[in-house]
């Protein structure tokens, strides 16, 4: 019997179609503004005025430095100062070369006031010389042996002043957030630099933070070039410590913990419980099966619909004074959705109930729903929770889900040490045999409801809540189709299928910043009459209530809803492909993502622009589940994961090395025969960085990610030659240009490639479609290159590549002659490695 053309089948999983080839990035020195003229003797006879003033100072603190018996290295932090018609050169400030760390002089951090860049660098001891030399040279006019000018002219026309730094010039937060009172004690986040002896500073930190009385916390994170701790006094007290800005590169203000919020339902229904449990299939304990660990505020196990899925040894919490259960009303309900999803479904139905995954939980925040005592350790307490389930049983597959967010959200996209450290732990970046995490966050809620009544107005000025900046992270915004509601007066804010008026977006992040959220879900919906706005049960989700001694259900909504409905989706795919990485999952749920007619009403996409602020409002879509699980004859999807090598050391320093050009098994008759009929290709490429956080420019040498890799697709009328050419700079000929569009993309390769998922869409004919069956992946730059110093330039770098062909409502079948030749590349593996 034929099967139909129609059947479900498992996505088609590549046994490997790349091949590596050398890599040499393309250069663009860009639009760079004019430097100013100067008069070269005034400008740097007062600019050597202010370093020799600078000198004097260093020279009455050494002996209290010699006293202090510092570790680290003695030295002073200066502050260059730039001008607003000219960026600064702040590259150019450092000096890495000499053997011991602490001679080195390192920029520490870069601060923004309006259009002036200024740069924090310590000195040490003994090397303003350094700077004088500079000087001098410009002075001169110094040139090198074939003419070319060696007068520092690009840095020193670019700074207006030369000053010791103050605790104003290391604050690098949002500058209202520094108290006017400063006397007014609160909690700092401190970010020490490492030095070459990480110890060393901390040390030195702690001693001379002594004599300010300012309270210091015992716990610190750590990152490649950055130890952040937190300490809690005024900026009085830090006046009183002389020396102790010379051991920091940053401050910061601590960030709380945001208040969860939470909604009722109907009295106790234990016979509908009861009728559920009979329809329910979990999977035993000692199964195999994916889990979903809840970082949340606990869970009541003792609710019916829970305690088949979730052991009493799977309870864990970061603080034994806490305990394990949940007095914040929220974790267990939380549990219901990613269990069940919205439980009016699961209970109003007759069907069986299949659950193939399991429960965790970690209980992160205490009843109050703040991390009481502790609340500004946010990075630390994550990475503790995280550590919690995987030393009682760490060979298990979890997705980690989270919507615990920070009541402040001033970062506009850029990581802080709570993001950073998820993206750390994603990357599992500190381990010698690397097992990479995958972590959902909730994008943090709206509830100001003055700001419903703005709606959707609101969505843009509402950015995503720390940590869900994390690029490693899948971050869930909310939509919603909940909009039946019999109340007089009052209308639902949300039109079906539009953005959530509780979901947050990044809008107002700059352009460098990833693009989140990256899907939605379901979270509810508020209602408005014009001049109030409220919650209410009809237009929210159903779920397990945490005291089910009075009640088993109440209603959630929001982000935190959206989260765990996403979690829940992860785990169903990790049941379906075992084998997956985290990656893969990840863009698993991404690729089969769609956007709502509601969605494109209210963010019109005219412009490849204008979808890259779709994105960001609405992220890639709602994820469909039958999309991420299944392909069926008109529509296609190829799964590949692989690696490459993105840099190498060479004696001219370290380059980039490889790209991987992808040649797909492609359909490419059955599309050449549909000749005109337009059809849509999805590709996604998930990959995960490690972080290396400090305000030092995102553009600069002292990137965040460790790596950044791009995607290319074949153009339509393009030879395979010129493919390569085009991608490859290192197989140009001279006078070779890279020339054409792709207009075929809806955001294009100026918009994708933000953060470490990179997904478009191709939009075309058939035909056309038939002759673009390869793809490369290409390294750009990150920190494993430039700062080479902390050699990890021999890295690899892996990827999970999705890519799919949809021609909807046409009887084709695509996904048969896909097999045969994947079937083919198969075999061929298995007889090179026979």
């Amino acid at each position: 019997m034929t099967e139909p053309k129609n059947k479900r089948r498992l996505h088609l999983t590549l046994p490997g179609t790349s091949t590596a080839l050398r890599y040499t990035a393309h250069t663009s020195r860009g639009n760079r503004p004019a430097l100013p003229e100067l008069n070269r003797e005034q400008h740097a006879g007062f600019l050597l005025s202010r370093l020799e003033h600078i000198r004097i100072i260093a020279a009455q603190n050494q002996e209290a430095q010699d006293q202090a018996e510092l570790r680290s290295g003695a030295g002073v932090q200066v502050e260059f100062v730039g001008r607003a018609d000219v960026p600064l050169a702040f590259e150019s400030l450092k000096y890495e070369t000499p053997r011991d760390p602490a001679q080195r002089i390192e920029l520490l951090s870069l601060r923004k006031d309006g259009d002036v860049i200024s740069a924090n660098v310590f000195i040490p001891e003994g090397k303003i010389e350094h700077f004088e030399k500079y000087l001098i040279d410009y002075v001169n006019r110094k040139t090198r042996a074939d003419g070319v000018a060696a007068d520092n002219k690009p840095l020193i026309n670019t700074l207006a002043d030369i000053r010791l730094a103050t605790l104003r010039s290391l604050w690098t937060d949002v500058p209202d957030l520094l108290p006017a009172d400063e006397a007014l004690a609160f909690w700092w986040e401190v970010w020490l630099p490492v030095k070459g002896n990480r110890v060393a500073v901390l040390h030195d930190f702690r001693v001379l933070v002594e004599a300010t009385h300012c309270e210091v916390s015992e716990h610190i994170v750590t990152f490649p070039e950055r130890t952040v701790t937190w300490m809690f006094g005024s900026q009085h007290q830090l006046a009183q410590g002389a020396m102790l800005l010379n051991c920091i590169a940053e401050l910061r203000r601590a960030k709380d913990t945001a208040e969860f919020f939470t909604g009722l339902r109907q009295d106790d229904q234990r016979l509908w419980a009861q009728e559920m449990l009979l329809r329910l299939e979990a999977p035993a304990e000692d199964e195999d099966v994916p889990f979903v660990c809840l970082l949340d505020s606990g869970v009541n196990r003792g609710h019916p619909l829970l305690e088949p899925l979730l052991s009493v040894n799977d309870m864990h919490t970061v603080n034994p004074d806490w305990g394990t259960d949940d007095r914040a009303d929220h974790g267990t309900g939380m549990a219901g959705l990613a269990a069940f999803g919205d439980l009016y479904d699961a209970l109003s139905s007759g069907n069986s109930l299949v659950i193939r995954h399991r429960l965790e939980s970690v209980k992160l925040t205490p009843a109050q729903g703040a991390n009481v005592g502790e609340a500004k350790q946010h990075a630390r307490l994550f990475s503790e929770a995280v550590n919690r389930p995987e030393v009682f049983n760490g060979s298990r597959r979890r997705v980690f889900s989270s919507a615990v967010t920070s009541t402040f959200y001033r970062d506009f996209g850029r990581p802080s040490a709570w993001s950073a450290m998820v993206d750390s732990l994603a990357a599992d970046a500190d381990a010698e045999a690397p097992i990479p995490r995958l972590f959902v966050l909730s994008a943090g809620n709206i509830f100001d409801r003055n700001h419903w009544n703005t709606y959707p107005d609101s969505l843009s000025v509402n950015q995503i809540h720390d940590p869900g900046q994390a690029w490693n992270a899948l971050t869930v915004g909310a939509f919603t189709e909940k909009t039946t509601l019999d109340y007089a007066d009052f209308r639902p804010v949300a039109a079906a299928g539009g953005v959530s008026p509780f979901s947050s977006t990044s809008s107002a992040w700059s352009s460098e910043w990833p693009l989140k959220p990256d899907v939605v879900f379901e979270g509810g919906n508020a209602a408005s009459n014009g001049n109030d706005a409220d919650n209410f049960p009809e237009l929210e989700l159903l779920t397990t209530a945490y005291n089910p001694h009075r009640r088993l259900y109440w209603t959630t909504n929001a982000t935190s809803a959206a989260s765990a409905l996403c979690a829940r989706m992860a785990a169903s795919l990790m049941d379906l492909y075992p084998g997956y990485r985290p990656e893969t999952i990840r863009a698993l749920i991404t690729h089969s993502a769609r956007w709502t007619p509601e969605m494109l009403r209210m963010f019109p996409p005219n412009s490849q622009t204008g979808y890259a602020s779709l994105v960001r409002h609405c992220g890639w879509g709602v994820p469909d589940m039958e999309l991420a699980c299944w392909s069926v004859s008109n529509s296609l999807t190829l799964v590949e994961e692989s690696s490459l090598k993105p840099y190498i050391k060479t004696r001219k320093g370290v380059k980039t090395r490889d790209m991987n050009l992808h040649a797909l098994p492609w359909p490419v008759d059955e599309l050449l025969a549909l000749q005109g009929v337009e059809v849509e290709m999805h590709v996604t490429l998930s990959y995960f960085i490690e972080p290396n956080p400090s305000a030092r420019g995102h553009k600069s040498r002292f990137h965040y990610p460790s790596h950044r890799l791009r995607f290319v697709m074949k153009r339509p009328h393009e030879r395979d030659e010129d493919f390569i050419v085009r991608v490859n700079a290192a197989a140009e000929e001279e006078g070779d240009r890279r020339t054409g569009n792709d207009n075929n993309w809806l955001l294009g390769a100026n918009q994708r490639h933000r953060g470490s998922l990179h997904q478009d869409i191709w939009r075309g004919s058939a035909a056309e479609l038939a002759n673009c069956g390869k793809l490369a992946v290409f390294p750009a730059q990150g920190w494993w290159r430039t700062r080479q110093a902390l050699e990890r330039y021999d890295s690899d770098a892996r990827y999970s590549l999705i890519v799919s062909i949809h021609v909807p409502g046409v009887d084709v079948d695509l996904l048969t002659p896909v097999e045969v030749k994947v079937e083919t590349l198969i075999q061929n593996a298995v007889h090179i490695v026979t």
